[in-house]
């Protein structure tokens, strides 16, 4: 499933062929419609039809705002992509070994059954030894509030976050919220495969 920020069109396309559907029910009434027909009025191409249904994927519409003037539109380098970039809109220090809280200035309107998780980019994290300390940090759906990155400078120089870098990755993943779980309490936890097998169990 892939995500579009702020993108409604494939909602209209859908309300339009079901309002299409709709008149053409009005018409025929009870009589079994000739589709053939239909298909020679309009001069639809089935094959043509056919492949559109195929190539359609269904969206989330995300909605976001700013309350920083200096915020970054979220968006994906390239569709594949599992995360977007954020950035921050401060220039901030970082000492050496420490950490900070940069501002994004972006709010995001979660979907239902999603958390948004905040991770270390790989590349600053190689070349520049910056992290984001609770990684992956969790927003949480009922979350609208700014979205701010702990960030931990692995240096033993203090090092400096511009305004405008990027400094983390965002990545919608699914999750059970407590609204769908249900705990509980039982006197015993029936043993599966691993047991109580845990760190090391596997190997080194």
């Amino acid at each position: 499933m892939s995500f579009t920020l702020g993108d409604n069109n494939d909602e209209e396309s859908l309300e339009d062929l079901l309002k299409q559907l709709q008149e053409l029910d009005e018409v025929f009434g009870d009589e079994e419609p000739n589709y053939q027909a239909i298909i020679d009025e309009f001069g639809i191409d089935i094959a043509e039809l056919e492949r559109d249904m195929e190539r359609y994927e269904q969206k989330i519409n995300v909605n976001y705002s700013f309350s920083r003037p200096d915020s970054v539109d979220p968006q994906y380098a390239y569709f594949t992509d599992s995360g977007f970039d954020l950035y921050s809109t401060e220039e901030i220090e970082v000492p050496p070994f420490g950490r900070k809280l940069v501002p994004t200035g972006l709010h995001i309107d979660i979907p239902e059954q999603y958390e948004l998780q905040v991770r270390s980019k790989s590349g600053l994290a190689l070349k520049d030894g910056i992290m984001v300390l609770n990684s992956p940090g969790t927003v949480d759906q009922g979350y609208t509030g700014e979205i701010q990155v702990i960030i931990f400078n692995a240096n033993n120089l203090p090092t400096t976050i511009k305004k405008g870098q990027k400094i983390a990755q965002a990545v919608f993943s699914p999750v059970a919220c407590g609204k769908w779980i249900k705990f509980n309490k039982v006197d015993n936890i029936n043993n599966k495969d691993r047991n109580s097998n845990g760190f090391g169990s596997t190997g080194i």
